[in-house]
């Protein structure tokens, strides 16, 4: 079968350690199955594997990718969920399982034609998602998920801000956010991507670091570094920041004296449960809230895909078809 695979790592020039091309079909242990994969989604964990994050070198060679929508053995149109863990051991959450992966950290990714996962972790998919959106759930739009509906503490009415306005998962939450009745504001350095933010619902648009109007209910930030003060300065007294990336650093002032003075609560979040997913494509079909898409292409051209990741030129997911 063809696939991606990560050969060897870079920090400084990630792309160097990629090549797509024949790799042995998978060869499933009891327990697992084999997808045919129909689409797949580029995530920023998919550079980080190779620059070295995540991915252990003597791991190598390894097919990257997370997320996937494809058919089963039997035929049925499926969503892989890629968090693998048991819940059990994470007192019923598998992302708490201290020994939990995503697909292509300890096992083969989903950047190919086929993949093993463990048979529990298929999910339906219904006939109202294609493919290529479904393929964009199970990272970028589980994580926006899960930060607003378990972690952010918000209702209906509520106002929140998501730092970033164009990638996964910022485009996630705006329309996630928007379709549960919570007022949205984003910020860009882009005023193109402001724009586009306004014009996928976002209530405002901002600068970044810019003065808001009026202190927000919630933050979600995965940004880190470049942001974190902004998102500290920009919350309500008793507000929460829920961080799921610092793609800018991660060891910014952590402003103790605000955080206790103001009782703010400062929330980690990664991925979701696979009830989680199940619930989100529950929740995409009833409202109509599709993702962004901002190009598909075939497994050919993923190197083309993940440069344009890594050069923040995307705004939405980058869908592969194998």
């Amino acid at each position: 079968m063809q696939a991606v695979v990560a050969r060897s790592q870079n920090a400084g020039d990630p792309l160097a350690g990629l090549w797509v091309g024949g790799a042995p079909n998978p060869s499933p242990p009891d327990g697992w199955s084999v997808v045919q994969v129909r689409a797949a989604a580029l995530n920023h964990h998919d550079l980080w594997s190779l620059r070295g994050v995540g991915l252990r070198s003597d791991e190598l060679p390894r097919i990257l990718g997370c997320d996937a929508a494809g058919v089963d053995a039997e035929g049925n149109a499926v969503v892989v969920h890629a968090v693998i863990g048991a819940a059990a051991a994470g007192r019923g959450d598998e992302t708490l399982d201290p020994r939990r992966s995503l697909l292509s950290e300890r096992y083969d990714g989903t950047l190919a034609e086929f993949v093993a996962v463990p048979t529990a972790n298929l999910v339906p998919m219904p006939a109202a998602l294609s493919f290529d959106q479904a393929a964009c759930l199970p990272t970028a739009w589980l994580t926006a998920f899960r930060m607003l509906v378990a972690k952010s503490a918000t209702v209906p009415g509520d106002t929140v801000l998501v730092q970033g306005a164009g990638g996964g998962v910022s485009t996630a939450l705006i329309l996630l956010a928007k379709a549960a009745g919570r007022r949205v504001w984003v910020t860009s350095r882009s005023e193109q991507r402001r724009a586009r933010a306004v014009n996928l619902g976002a209530d405002a648009a901002f600068e970044p670091a810019a003065r808001l109007p009026e202190r927000v209910d919630a933050v979600f930030d995965n940004v880190g570094a470049a942001t974190w003060a902004h998102s500290m300065r920009s919350l309500r007294p008793g507000g929460t920041i829920v961080t799921c990336g610092a793609t800018s650093g991660a060891s910014p002032p952590a402003e103790l004296n605000r955080v206790f003075f103001q009782q703010l609560r400062i929330i980690g979040s990664t991925m979701g449960t696979q009830q989680e997913l199940i619930d989100l494509i529950d929740f995409v079909v009833a409202t109509g809230v599709r993702p962004v898409i901002d190009r598909a292409m075939p497994l050919a051209d993923t190197r083309e895909g993940l440069a344009a990741l890594d050069a923040g030129e995307i705004f939405g997911k980058v869908v592969v078809n194998p």
